[in-house]
């Protein structure tokens, strides 16, 4: 392997197309991504203006062995743009066009550099839309979603980045550019479409994606429910989806996340509730019309104490305004905060909900909580101060918890934020060591010298083995001390 900055950055300087950055200052910008509590700086950092040059960068590196880490708009947030110090980290900015709008077909063909809500907006004088939307979607871009396997408020009913990309093209370990997926909806062979959402980079890098575009509802209503209790809210979930609805979207805020939303955006969320559910409804006028009225009627009768209609588009953006701005928002209460990603059974939101509440007192840290509850994927907000000794490593192991409980109660260690570097060590309780096996082969498969996004997603079984020996004597000393056990 060749090591050293000053050699990678004369290899990569001759590369045309492409400026580099190995000013340690300058480098310090890509030092992270969302999930700042991980840093390192990288070796240097490439910026290809084509994918001639991207590839160039690509093959120079599989032939010295040198890590690559891919990076979108860095919103990420569970390290998985974190740069590796031996490596390149390529930036992927200057991909930024939508290359075709095919309306015949309803499908855009876009560049990895797009942000999510660009593509909507390209397209909204045709009366379309992009249905997967992030809270970050103004900032982040499409070859990230692909990467994290994306949600947002809308997954609920229309599915996540996977469920709306018809075609890849990636750029492989060695180089070279493959083509996955495409017009036609059934392709032959493996499901490698799947296979690579969701696969943070390790796979191959994405250089150009196919979306699905859907046409707007003839109508929309939001509807905007407040309860005396969380567990009232959680269960009224599970409730509603029982009864044959399935919002557009289906999004829970406890009390300390409707205060700091409303403090920042003014959305009119009211502050004598303990727990908020903003559902939204989609599809014909007479569709919406009866299901706002029976929606209404069954929050209701599940212990809402208010319920708020909004028809009018004006009223309907700014109630998702605050669910969209809760994570700056948080931000303005806390000095930082640790965003956790879980996903459990609806059924278990009132459940988990009361554990987190416990495990919050237990480690003397505040949590803002904010759900995609409709499908059970969980953003609790840990609010710390990393300027006080002791609490980074507290909101860490408190994260952990939730994660590890989230497995416990039958879900998984993430939704949309990717496993990165922040869940690696869950990944070891999530998955056997034949599992993990498995997801090693096929790294193999894609990337045989392993130079792709390396350390990040998927543990060695020697890291799961020492994890494991630290983990059953951190539960032991604790069921020492407190003389219960966690789960």
């Amino acid at each position: 392997m060749m090591s050293g900055p000053e050699a990678i950055t004369n290899l990569l300087k001759r590369i045309p197309d492409a400026s580099i950055i190995d000013d340690p200052n300058r480098l310090r910008v890509y030092e992270s991504d969302g999930l700042t509590a991980k840093k390192q700086l990288p070796a240097l950092v490439a910026i290809p203006d084509t994918v001639a040059a991207l590839q160039q960068i690509v093959r120079t590196c599989y032939q010295h062995a040198i890590p690559v880490v891919a990076r979108g708009a860095g919103t990420g947030l569970s390290g998985g743009a974190m740069p590796h110090p031996r490596g390149v980290l390529v930036s992927l900015a200057r991909f930024n066009r939508i290359l075709e709008v095919d309306e015949e077909n309803l499908l855009a063909r876009i560049e990895p550099g797009v942000t999510n809500l660009a593509i909507s907006d390209a397209v909204s004088h045709l009366d379309l839309f992009y249905a997967p939307d992030p809270s970050s979607q103004v900032a982040c871009t499409i070859g990230g979603n692909v990467a994290e396997n994306s949600g947002g408020v809308h997954c609920l009913k229309y599915g996540l980045t996977v469920h709306n990309v018809r075609g890849l093209k990636i750029l492989t370990a060695e180089g070279d550019i493959v083509s996955v997926g495409g017009v036609e909806y059934d392709q032959q062979g493996f499901d490698l479409l799947a296979l690579l959402h969701g696969s943070e980079g390790m796979l191959g890098i994405v250089i150009e994606v196919t979306v699905n575009l859907i046409a707007n509802p003839a109508s929309v209503a939001v509807l905007m429910a407040g309860f005396d209790t969380c567990a009232a809210a959680a269960d009224a979930v599970g409730s509603l989806i029982g009864q044959g609805i399935i919002p557009a979207g289906l999004e829970l805020m406890d009390r300390l996340a409707i205060q700091a939303a409303e403090d920042f955006v003014q959305a009119g969320y009211p502050l004598d509730v303990e727990a908020l559910l903003l559902c939204e409804l989609d599809g014909s006028d007479d569709d919406v019309l009866e299901q706002v009225n029976l929606v209404e009627q069954h929050l209701r009768k599940c212990g809402a104490v208010s319920v708020t209609v909004a028809i009018d588009a004006s009223e309907r953006a700014r109630l998702w305004q605050g669910r969209k701005a809760a994570f700056p928002a948080v931000g303005r209460i806390s000095p930082d905060y640790y965003c956790m990603d879980g996903t459990i059974p609806r059924k278990q939101l009132a459940e988990v909900l009361d554990r987190i509440t416990v495990l919050s007192t237990e480690y003397g840290l505040r949590v803002a909580n904010v759900f995609h509850a409709g499908d059970g994927n969980l953003h609790p907000l840990i609010l710390y101060d990393a300027n006080v000794s002791g609490e980074l490593a507290a909101a860490e192991a408190f994260g952990a918890e939730i994660l590890e409980l989230c497995v416990a109660v039958g879900g998984t260690i993430t939704g949309e934020h990717g496993v990165g570097v922040e869940k690696i060590d869950q990944m070891c309780i999530q998955f056997s060591d034949h599992e993990l096996a498995v997801f090693h082969g096929v790294k193999r498969a894609f990337d045989i010298k392993g130079i792709l996004n390396p350390g990040k997603a998927v543990p060695t079984l020697n890291r799961c083995a020492e994890f494991g020996a630290m983990h059953v004597h951190s539960i032991q000393a604790s069921e020492v001390e407190s003389g219960m056990e966690r789960f």
